[in-house]
């Protein structure tokens, strides 16, 4: 990351790319007990999040990851009465999650409570049903809760975690996905965010074979516009424990009561399909 007082830069050296934004003010900034988080206001899209050094969320284009990491991995399973999300600290997975009225409960797992009080503070929008009945949110580890909760007792696990460094490093590897599987009911799906299609496609191929290895019988790859994360082009890797094919729910007028910007029958559709080349050099897809 570099900054100077008029743009914020997020440099990745790996991939030779970097990401700028032109900034207003920098409103909040601290060092938590797990990591550094930065606030602040852009010209053109609201405030910014950042995470040591990383974009995490902005207000003008949250909505697209958000509703790609809740909605389609809901509307694969049967009935998804039990959620829960590790990491998504922002809530803003959680709000789309809420949306859905079979949900009967839906825990957030995040590391870091200052994410989201932040989070309440300046993106109030993504913490809309953090009120709701249904919603839990707990503060702790999220490979320790989910190595805790009783067998069988989830129908999705969504993980919305950081890039896999750091605190995030554990959630991307067989023995958490092993976990995911124990908790997981007999219909039960994971999806994990999984980053650049374009940029990262060994990270993206070792997740599946870890997800095979782990026991789920089948994996899929769904990706979605993301104009703040590298390359902008961005991936979740979802995760079945049957063999079966997965099913689709896509009313078209509960899919409309979801009130979603982003988010209907025919993206949901079009995210599952891959382009050639991710066929051609990803053998696990």
């Amino acid at each position: 990351m570099t900054l100077d007082k008029n743009w914020f830069t997020e440099m990745d050296e790996a991939t030779g790319t970097a990401l700028s934004l032109r900034l207003g003010e920098h409103v909040h900034g601290e060092q938590t007990p797990v990591q550094r988080i930065d606030i602040y206001r852009t010209e053109t899209f609201g405030y910014l999040m950042t995470i040591d050094g990383c974009t995490m969320v902005t207000t003008r284009d949250n909505f697209l990851y958000h509703e790609m990491m809740a909605h389609p991995v809901l509307n694969a399973h049967p009935a998804p009465k039990r959620v829960a999300i590790v990491g998504g600290g922002d809530c803003g997975t959680l709000n789309e999650v809420l949306k859905h009225p079979e949900v009967e409960s839906a825990v957030q797992i995040e590391i870091d409570e200052r994410v989201t009080r932040l989070s309440e503070q300046y993106f109030p929008e993504l913490c809309e049903r953090n009120g709701d009945p249904r919603a839990e949110l707990f503060f702790g580890d999220g490979l320790q809760w989910m190595r805790d909760v009783a067998p069988g007792s989830l129908d999705v696990v969504i993980v919305d975690s950081t890039d896999p460094v750091g605190p995030a490093e554990g959630l991307f590897g067989p023995r958490f996905y092993g976990d995911v599987l124990r908790a997981l009911g007999p219909d039960g799906l994971l999806v994990h965010q999984s980053e650049s299609p374009l940029l990262h496609q060994a990270l993206i191929g070792a997740m599946h074979r870890a997800m095979r290895e782990a026991g789920f019988a089948q994996t899929h790859l769904l990706h979605f516009p993301q104009p703040i994360y590298p390359s902008g082009w961005w991936s979740a890797s979802m995760a079945c424990k049957h063999a079966r094919p997965i099913g689709e729910r896509l009313d078209e007028r509960a899919i409309a009561a979801l009130d979603t910007r982003y988010y209907n029958a025919a993206t949901h559709r079009a995210a599952f399909a891959l382009p050639n080349y991710l066929r051609e050099t990803l053998d696990v897809l």
